[in-house]
């Protein structure tokens, strides 16, 4: 089974989400309300999409109905860290034992 690098949430923002709003980074933080900084971080991929994060998104872009939702924000994040954390070596654990 090939495995693919699912795209960092920030990406999809950075080159779906502002061009087709015509925001710049500035512009987008200020609705968003967040630091152009905070903002500028996810959208590089140098920061995850926090809980509060991917809520303002939803609000921001019409809520649940119109729009992604927060957990589809979130679901995005996790498939990407995953897909990460799994290019590493494994873990080393022992396997859970009756006490």
């Amino acid at each position: 089974m090939v495995m693919f690098n699912p795209p960092h949430p920030g990406e999809t923002l950075r080159e779906d989400v502002l061009p087709e709003l015509k925001l710049t980074v500035t512009q987008a933080a200020s609705q968003l309300g967040v630091s152009r900084i905070t903002l500028s971080r996810v959208l590089h991929g140098h920061a995850s999409v926090s809980v509060d994060l991917a809520r303002r998104l939803e609000k921001w872009l019409g809520g649940p109905a119109n729009g992604p939702s927060a957990d589809s924000w979130l679901r995005q994040q996790l498939q990407y860290d995953l897909w990460q954390a799994r290019q590493t070596p494994e873990p080393k654990v022992q396997p859970a034992v009756m006490a």
